[in-house]
């Protein structure tokens, strides 16, 4: 079960696109910040050190990778944008595509071609 977490009694597996909203104390004022990408990775072993890795590309085009641990009390909370269907365990060949090739890649509709014998 590595390529695939339960947060909150919700499944979330290695290329989904998630929306995570993330507390943020500034001063004595606290805020949440959303961070929407793709989990390409998810470690630990127990639910206690499970720790994932959303990529994002931003605006100006950098790839953005943020580590957070699923126990962190600054999580507010994780919702699924998008499913996936890839079923590998790390996602580590996305940080070279561009954004057309990531969409055709991860989340294209797979259909099987039944061809006849002849």
């Amino acid at each position: 079960m590595a390529n695939l977490f339960l947060y909150n009694n919700n499944k979330f597996q290695v290329g989904d696109t998630l929306d995570i909203n993330y507390k943020i104390k500034e001063g004595d004022k606290e805020r949440q910040q959303l961070f929407k990408g793709i989990l390409i990775k998810i470690k630990g072993d127990s639910q206690a050190n499970r720790m994932i890795t959303v990529r994002k590309i931003t605006r100006s085009g950098i790839g953005v990778e943020r580590v957070l641990p699923l126990s962190s009390p600054f999580i507010a909370s994780i919702k699924l944008t998008k499913k996936s269907n890839f079923r590998k365990a790390k996602l580590y060949f996305i940080r070279e595509l561009s954004d057309k090739e990531l969409r055709h890649k991860l989340y294209q509709v797979k259909s099987k071609v039944k061809t006849a014998n002849k």
